[in-house]
């Protein structure tokens, strides 16, 4: 049977962009320290196992709950399948962007009053990255109050930790540091059209529509964790505190799921 899915689940546009503003904001401060005061590979790493503990623990303490009492397997099937296949070609996508920024010419001089060229393939993939934390922060706020919340915390470390990797990446490239700060501000936008897209979408959707779309998110959260945080913060020679990091971020949300 079909459950309509009460309106209280789905967030109003003010909470919606205020919970939305906190991540953006956030990345925009890390591109501002970045460019102020790169931090060390070590820090970085250890942001980003935090970051992966803190989304492992709302997957598993709010999303996967939710999605499992509903106890509708094809659905949950169908969504997860279609967030795997997502992931999976967004990463082709943004490999071959890549390849393709890589394979330009590099002999060509720029002229010292021309401002440096974009880097397009990790400009796009990053949006498309953004957009789609901002889709599952929706997706987060239909299934539960709680579970928006937390997982617009989580989003918000995450994106941290990208505004810093993405500032110093355009410094490298010859780009100033308010220029580089206003490029990682501009990208930051792409989460208020996700997470406006989500919502828009899910408002007024029926259980098993809802029982899809967060079984994709909750492909698409596990995909970010395993493939894309875990993966950049295991670039750097691995420590106990390195590792502890990622446990301590999935406790301090296991306690705050608990006591919310």
């Amino acid at each position: 049977m079909l459950l309509t899915i009460p309106t209280a689940a789905t967030p109003s546009w003010t909470t919606l962009l205020g919970f939305s503003l906190l991540p953006a904001i956030v990345m925009i401060a890390g591109a501002g320290l970045a460019v102020w005061r790169a931090p060390g590979p070590q820090l970085r790493s250890a942001i980003l196992h935090f970051a992966a503990g803190v989304i492992f623990s709302v997957v598993a303490v709010e999303l996967l709950p939710d999605i499992v009492q509903h106890h509708a397997p094809y659905e949950v099937a169908l969504g997860f399948g279609l967030g795997v296949a997502a992931m999976l070609g967004l990463r082709t996508l943004t490999q071959r962007l890549e390849k393709q920024a890589a394979a330009a010419p590099a002999s060509a001089v720029v002229p010292a009053t021309t401002a440096a060229p974009l880097p397009w393939g990790l400009l796009v993939a990053i949006g498309i990255d953004i957009l789609i934390d901002g889709l599952l922060l929706g997706i987060g706020f239909a299934a539960g109050a709680k579970e928006g919340t937390l997982l617009a915390i989580a989003l918000t470390i995450e994106l941290l930790s990208l505004g810093l990797a993405t500032a110093v990446e355009l410094r490298d490239g010859g780009h100033s540091k308010g220029r580089s700060v206003a490029i990682v501000a501009g990208t930051s936008l792409m989460l208020l059209l996700g997470a406006g897209i989500g919502t828009t979408v899910l408002r007024g959707a029926t259980g098993n529509v809802l029982e899809i779309v967060l079984s994709f998110g909750l492909a698409a959260l596990l995909f970010l964790v395993t493939e894309e945080l875990l993966t950049e913060a295991h670039e750097e020679a691995e420590t106990p505190l390195l590792t502890l990091a990622f446990f301590v971020g999935f406790l301090l949300f296991l306690l705050l799921g608990m006591v919310a």
